[in-house]
């Protein structure tokens, strides 16, 4: 398969409270032969900042993708979970919950909650790098998404 040709970088945001996994992520992302432009957040308070363009988040882009760490602090309900009005829902933005557990209960609720993958993340470093380049071809090889409308706004 020939990979898809971007003429924008793909906006990613990487929603991770752990450093470690922020760095090993954001290194297999810029190996990555997909051009991409990722910003991070701490926690689901800055999320929902994030896609509501609050405070220092005012002027970001809206994100291709979401990959979210599922056992974030103050993560509450995720952006992806429905029936909360105030909680923006990120319409046509994928969310890939990237996580540690493999927990029956986690991966049911993630889904219940409209995630639209669940990865768990391996616990060597080559095969976690291996499993980002996964995602990543995945959602901007594989996957047709609708286009991001605010592409190339300032």
């Amino acid at each position: 398969m020939t990979p898809v040709q971007h003429t924008e970088p793909i906006i990613i945001l990487l929603a991770e409270d752990n450093p470690a996994d922020f760095h090993l992520t954001a290194e297999a992302m810029k190996e990555s032969k997909i051009r991409n432009q990722l910003f991070h957040v701490d926690d689901g308070v800055e999320v929902l900042e994030f896609l509501r363009r609050k405070g220092k988040y005012a002027d970001v882009p809206r994100p291709d993708v979401i990959l979210m760490d599922l056992n974030m602090p103050a993560q509450g309900r995720p952006p992806h979970a429905s029936g909360d009005q105030r909680r923006p829902r990120p319409e046509g933005i994928p969310v890939v919950v990237l996580t540690v557990s493999d927990a029956e209960e986690d991966i049911i609720k993630s889904y219940d909650l409209h995630a639209n993958c669940y990865v768990t993340k391996p616990m060597d470093l080559d095969e976690f790098a291996r499993v980002v380049k996964g995602i990543e071809d995945f959602w901007f090889t594989i996957v047709k998404l609708p286009p991001n409308k605010e592409a190339g706004k300032a």
